[in-house]
């Protein structure tokens, strides 16, 4: 499958509603029940980026939106700043074609560039291919918190991954910039 990496924008949103909403619907990546509307999912994007932090889109050869992958806050007190989350989200017809591993890839390259020092994956349901994915890219394995969410009638796993970035925790970061300054 022949796909292209850029920056998401705001013209992506209907399609980025489409995919997380089929997610929220059939999926346990995210605990969300009802998924947001459109104009919610239009909110998000707005603080993640306004924020600096990047939103990236796999698009397809025919145009049409693959995948999309953002980094946000892990947390919000002021010591978790330089600790980024990362989310990935494909539509069902592109999984297990490599862009998830693309997009993750270059979601590492762009919050390291940034200087972000760490990068956590919260896995809803403990998803297999979540972990494996994330495994491939260097992550481990952190802590498994059991029976955190119900969702399809079940109960679920979360497992915490997490991966360093740039020079890790070896340095001090630099607080002047960015993100020191967010």
């Amino acid at each position: 499958m022949s796909f292209l990496l850029r920056d998401a924008s705001n013209a992506d949103i209907p399609a980025i509603a489409d995919i997380y909403r089929e997610s929220v619907l059939n999926g346990v990546a995210s605990y969300e029940i009802v998924p947001p509307s459109e104009a919610e999912m239009a909110l998000r994007f707005s603080a993640i980026v306004s924020q600096q932090y990047p939103y990236i889109a796999a698009i397809g050869a025919d145009g049409a939106l693959l995948g999309y992958a953002y980094a946000s806050a892990f947390r919000t007190r002021p010591a978790y700043r330089w600790l980024v989350e990362d989310s990935i989200y494909l539509a069902p017809e592109a999984r297990g074609r490599g862009i998830g591993k693309a997009l993750l890839a270059e979601l590492i390259i762009r919050c390291t560039t940034l200087g972000f020092r760490q990068m956590a994956a919260v896995i809803g349901g403990a998803s297999p291919a979540s972990i494996a994915l994330h495994r491939t890219a260097g992550f481990e394995e952190v802590g498994l918190m059991k029976g955190t969410g119900y969702k399809h009638g079940c109960w679920l796993d979360t497992m915490f991954m997490q991966r360093a970035l740039g020079e890790g925790r070896s340095t001090d970061p630099d607080p002047s910039v960015y993100p020191g300054t967010l």
